[in-house]
């Protein structure tokens, strides 16, 4: 269990390190308005319509950064930082759910295996959380006794794995349609543009660290399982 508090300690302190690093980036950008004036959900609305997407409702979210399109709703929900605010920040989250939307509408593949996977890593993450509570009561005996607890661990961790990394391209193919319409729209322009494809990298970075970490804590479980073979 020591290499596994190892990994849990390392990839947590990168992911606060790059957590941090999104939301200065997303204040940074956020005190800084378009010139055209156009808030988040007036940049959300129009690239939807740009792409002939008439079925998908814009709507108000809760908190911050916790921006997200639902496909089983078909909603778009843009925090409160995005959804009223003018600026590049806004543009730019608005700009990338509405990629997703797209996405849902082009059927992209990557998108739809991500959605698969979500019952199986939603089960994977409540079933971890009982596999830890039982090896921390000293429930190491009987049913969840040697090589079974590694690969319950494995297939768990596993899924998880899948999951984040199928994500990565879900998100990147994202990012890229929403730039590439801020771009070609004018929406976003010279130092605008900079600004937006700046916050989406961070926002793109914080994927790529949640995809290492539960990579490397499959892998972690995983030769744990081969070298008592």
């Amino acid at each position: 269990m020591m290499g596994y508090m190892i990994i849990l300690g390392a990839f947590t302190l990168v992911g606060g390190l790059l957590s941090g690093k999104l939301k200065s980036t997303f204040n940074k950008y956020g005190k800084v308005a378009l010139r055209n004036g156009m808030t988040g959900r007036e940049v959300a609305e129009a690239m939807l319509s740009h792409y002939g997407i008439h079925d998908v409702k814009v709507v108000a979210g809760r908190g911050q950064l916790t921006d997200h399109y639902n496909p089983l709703t078909k909603t778009i929900a843009l925090s409160e930082p995005v959804y009223g605010s003018n600026s590049i920040s806004a543009a730019a989250v608005a700009a990338h759910e509405c990629g997703h939307a797209v996405q849902h509408a082009t059927a992209y593949k990557a998108l739809k295996m991500r959605s698969a996977l979500v019952p199986v890593v939603n089960f994977s993450s409540k079933a971890q959380q009982f596999l830890f509570m039982g090896m921390m009561m000293g429930l190491g005996g009987g049913l969840l006794s040697g090589n079974l607890m590694l690969i319950l661990l494995s297939a768990t961790f596993g899924a998880t794995a899948a999951f984040s990394l199928i994500t990565l391209p879900v998100e990147f193919d994202a990012s890229k349609r929403a730039l590439a319409w801020l771009d070609e729209t004018n929406v976003t322009q010279g130092e605008e543009y900079d600004g937006a494809k700046d916050a989406l990298w961070w926002a793109a970075m914080t994927y790529v660290g949640s995809a290492l970490s539960a990579l490397a804590m499959f892998l972690y479980f995983f030769f744990q399982l081969m070298g008592k073979e």
